[in-house]
């Protein structure tokens, strides 16, 4: 058993995804059987597809706790060859704020609040308790790794972990060009079509906002998938009424927007359920 493998078991054991990294950083490639990403990847990945694969097998996707997996034939030559040890953020509950150099580390200091740190080769990782969306080049020198993403395994670092701040969430969100109103600020129809409102009171809709709102609120995973199907059953409700208004939509992208989701995201949600309807 080598010491990549022992590390990764050990990790297992406390509950944190693990997989392998070739020299380099990468994760190995995908089995034999999805070789080249033939089977279109796995459902819970960014590309949908219909993966059976009996073993996980696509990059962060492979994170695993399952000892009997780690130590299957399957990836036993992976552990042979693994310069390191890699763990799935998001499916450990943690977000970690990568910062590459110096300069990076310098502003975080200054602007996030402390957490547990851990060095890397160039920088720092800052990690905080909870999950959102993981985005590159949020800044000059900073990552995001949470959600779909993998962070190399450098040990369990230094000091309490915090709970993830909105000011790393807000990192995630695409600033606007202009100065606007967010997340008012949209670029889509958000108002349904003209004809009778068949509710008979208001309190109807707002309960099915809020509603929706905390159906967004509470996704433990999946937050893209949760956003869009919420999205498409208040349109399928309220979206051919003009009753839906601005107000009840900002609810909606307010709530995605606390879960790491960016405005361009709920914009194109908002759209594609749009579509969807025919509204």
């Amino acid at each position: 058993m080598t010491a990549n493998l022992r590390t990764a078991l050990r990790l297992a054991s406390d509950s944190l995804p693990v997989l392998p990294l070739r020299k380099g950083k990468g994760p190995f490639g995908n089995c034999p059987a999805c070789a080249k990403n033939a089977c279109g990847g796995r459902p819970n990945m960014k590309t949908p597809g219909t993966c059976a694969c009996p073993h996980p097998c696509h990059a962060w996707a492979a994170a695993t706790t399952d000892p009997h997996t780690l130590n299957s034939p399957q990836w036993a030559a992976a552990w042979r060859t693994a310069a390191a040890v890699a763990y799935h953020p998001g499916g450990a509950g943690v977000t970690v704020v990568d910062l590459d150099n110096a300069a990076a580390i310098t502003w975080a200091r200054a602007t996030l609040p402390a957490t547990r740190t851990v060095p890397t080769t160039r920088g720092e990782h800052w990690i905080y308790q909870g999950v959102m969306s993981s985005v590159n080049a949020v800044r000059p020198g900073v990552d995001i790794k949470s959600l779909m993403s993998y962070a190399r395994w450098l040990g369990p670092g230094t000091g309490t972990t915090a709970a993830l701040p909105v000011v790393v969430r807000a990192l995630a969100v695409k600033q606007p060009s202009t100065p606007r109103r967010a997340p008012q600020a949209l670029t889509v129809p958000i108002r349904g079509q003209s004809g009778a409102c068949p509710h008979r009171t208001p309190t109807y809709l707002d309960r099915g906002i809020a509603m929706a709102v905390q159906r967004i609120t509470d996704a433990g995973s999946a937050v893209h998938a949760t956003v869009y199907r919420t999205f498409l059953a208040v349109l399928s409700t309220h979206g051919r009424c003009a009753c839906l208004t601005e107000a009840h939509t900002a609810r909606l992208f307010t709530a995605a927007q606390a879960k790491g989701e960016s405005v361009r995201h709920c914009t194109d949600a908002w759209t594609n359920a749009r579509t969807a309807l025919g509204l």
